[in-house]
């Protein structure tokens, strides 16, 4: 890196300052956890999303304003998520391509996916992203971030009960004779 790229670095890096309880690891570690979680976020409200706008079959009322519902919840933590990580004077994503770097949830690009394979799929993925969420509960314990453990223990109570419905509607149950 030149000496004019690092000093520009060192002034943009600067701009965004801001004052943080969290000493300069703290923030770090914090701040790249929140990335990690924000970008699967986004990634789970597209295939939430995409799988909603492609239901079809005998369910599809249900189907499609239920992951409606779930896209919604999805979409609704994303701000909270990226201003925690400004708050503490970390930085936040900038891109769609960042979160395909950061992301930790596979996406689904097929044409047409069964409604329950889909609706499987997505009850995968919010377990996935309640692990992921857990993991950032760690490292914000490790620095007493409760302000942000607060925030993640609502977002894994919400993932598990997405989790929990998909699971429900998905379940092999015997046939009715």
């Amino acid at each position: 890196m030149s000496t004019a790229t690092t000093a520009k670095r060192a002034i943009d890096d600067n701009a965004l300052r801001i004052p943080s309880a969290f000493d300069d690891m703290a923030v770090r570690d914090i701040a790249t956890s929140l990335k990690s979680v924000l970008a699967d976020v986004f990634a789970l409200f597209l295939k939430t999303k995409n799988f909603h706008w492609h239901m079809s079959g005998p369910h599809f009322r249900d189907y499609h304003l239920l992951l409606d519902e779930q896209g919604d919840q999805l979409f609704a933590m994303t701000d909270p998520i990226a201003e925690r990580g400004r708050k503490i004077g970390g930085s936040t994503l900038k891109s769609i391509g960042e979160i395909g770097r950061l992301q930790r949830l596979e996406d689904n690009d097929q044409p047409f996916v069964e409604p329950l394979a889909a609706l499987a799929e997505l009850r995968d993925d919010n377990l996935r992203l309640a692990a992921g969420l857990r993991e950032a509960h760690a490292v914000c314990e490790k620095y007493r971030d409760v302000a942000t453990t607060g925030l993640l223990e609502v977002w894994i109570d919400e993932a598990e009960r997405r989790a929990w419905f998909l699971s429900e509607i998905t379940r092999d149950r015997p046939s009715n004779r």
